[in-house]
């Protein structure tokens, strides 16, 4: 799993969060498959609705202007972002998102490398609504981060308690279908930007680097 600080800054998160608060909102269940709609109880914005576009559309442009999303996932396709509501009593529990997402209305479809969870609620604002993935500690992130896990991963978002989440969740899928290559493709990224800035980006041995990542992106993209 990897934390995204501040996708969404504080002026972004007003504009999201009043908007939110006017909005109608339906059952969560109206986007899921078989086997989560047995483990899901919670509301959201429909999906073709004005505001899940509207909102999605600054999700995005968001998503465009961070360097490390862009790094981890070198995303191909977002799904447009979705948006969620937790109260008292709601959770999801364990499940594994659908290998194929595909846009109601549209014949825009993706394959679900990547999940993604943008956090609009500050921590405090509610009890208990942990995102756990297997073999990941339990996560609560600051409004505006986002955590991206693998969608092969079981995951689930623990019974609210006290207060409300609310959150946008969406899907990437990867130019890198493997989770194992993007990871090392990401590593090799920082090391490049760590070591540019102490020799310059100009270095021979910098460059050198520079081409392997690129020669192995190369290999292994698939468009």
């Amino acid at each position: 799993m990897i934390v995204i600080p501040g996708v969404l800054g504080r002026d972004q998160l007003e504009t999201v969060r009043a908007r939110l608060d006017a909005a109608a909102w339906i059952d969560g269940n109206a986007t899921s498959g078989h086997q989560s709609a047995l483990a899901k109880h919670n509301t959201q914005l429909p999906e073709d609705g004005t505001d899940a576009r509207a909102l999605g559309e600054l999700v995005l442009d968001a998503l465009g202007q961070s360097p490390l999303f862009v790094a981890a996932a070198l995303p191909l396709k977002v799904y447009p972002p979705l948006f969620n509501r937790y109260g008292p009593g709601d959770g999801f529990g364990d499940h594994v998102d659908s290998a194929i997402r595909i846009r109601r209305g549209s014949d825009f479809r993706i394959r679900s490398d990547l999940s993604a969870t943008l956090f609009l609620s500050e921590p405090d604002d509610y009890d208990g609504g942990e995102l756990l993935a297997e073999g990941q500690p339990p996560v609560k992130l600051a409004a505006g981060d986002m955590a991206l896990y693998p969608a092969t991963s079981v995951h689930r978002v623990t019974p609210v308690t006290r207060g409300t989440r609310l959150a946008s969740f969406f899907w990437i899928q990867s130019m890198v279908r493997d989770d194992g290559a993007r990871a090392l493709l990401l590593d090799l990224d920082r090391a490049v930007q760590d070591l540019g800035s102490v020799a310059g980006a100009g270095a021979p041995g910098i460059v050198r680097l520079t081409g392997v990542y690129h020669n192995l992106l190369r290999r292994w993209a698939e468009l």
